[in-house]
């Protein structure tokens, strides 16, 4: 595993100096989802320090002292989110970054009883399930956010559509690109700088699109066990 991560970060790397970015500027997570507690640690011993899990009750019993173990260690939700899982989540996770909708918000902004970072997550192709559907219901969620002090919105997510047509890919990407430079306009004070985008079929499209955390699973993991 840990020659899997050197390729990624190699890779990464690669792609960030040939689209004339800093490597330095990005975040790669390890996708430990149906992966157990054992990968995760042997991640950790490959250098990354970053974890997204999709199912809160599977995080709930593999990570069980992993952040007390491992205080470097960050996790975060990126799965869709049920109402009756979210004080769990809460509890369990660093950041949410599926934030898809404005009930989730209230939700959450209810439940939470310290600071929590969140990400707003845009639909940018029919094929994805999840996300606000356009970027009028986005900013709307991002008026929601402000009436609730605990969230701390830290940028935007999205899926790319399940396709061999690299241009839509990369359209998915430049659309949430797009859409957090507007946001940032219309609300300068909070923090846009996260763009998670991109997973380990098209993170180097993602990473050229402006990319700060690529989400990489098989990649690293290997197939789902």
């Amino acid at each position: 595993m840990k020659q899997n991560i050197e390729r990624i970060q190699e890779r990464i790397e690669r792609t960030c100096i040939k689209a004339g970015r800093n490597p330095g500027e990005v975040r790669l997570m390890g996708v430990s989802k149906f992966h157990g507690r054992d990968k995760m640690e042997e991640a950790l011993r490959g250098g990354i320090r970053l974890f997204g899990e999709s199912r809160v009750q599977e995080a709930a019993e593999k990570c069980a002292g992993f952040r007390q173990a491992h205080p470097e260690a960050e996790l975060h939700f990126i799965g869709g989110l049920q109402r009756n899982k979210a004080k769990l989540a809460i509890s369990l996770f660093d950041c949410i970054q599926s934030v898809d909708r404005e009930s989730l918000i209230d939700v959450l902004g209810n439940l939470a009883d310290r600071p929590l970072d969140i990400l707003l997550e845009l639909k940018t192709g029919e094929e994805t399930k999840t996300g606000f559907p356009n970027e009028d219901s986005l900013f709307r969620g991002a008026e929601k956010v402000s009436a609730y002090p605990c969230l701390r919105v830290r940028g935007l997510m999205t899926i790319a559509p399940y396709t061999e047509d690299s241009k839509r890919v990369r359209a998915a990407f430049r659309a949430l690109a797009s859409a957090r430079d507007k946001a940032a306009a219309r609300f300068p004070s909070w923090d846009w700088s996260c763009l998670s985008m991109g997973m380990s079929d098209d993170f180097e499209i993602a990473l050229e699109e402006g990319s700060t955390m690529v989400r990489i699973g098989t990649a690293i993991f290997g197939s789902r066990s």
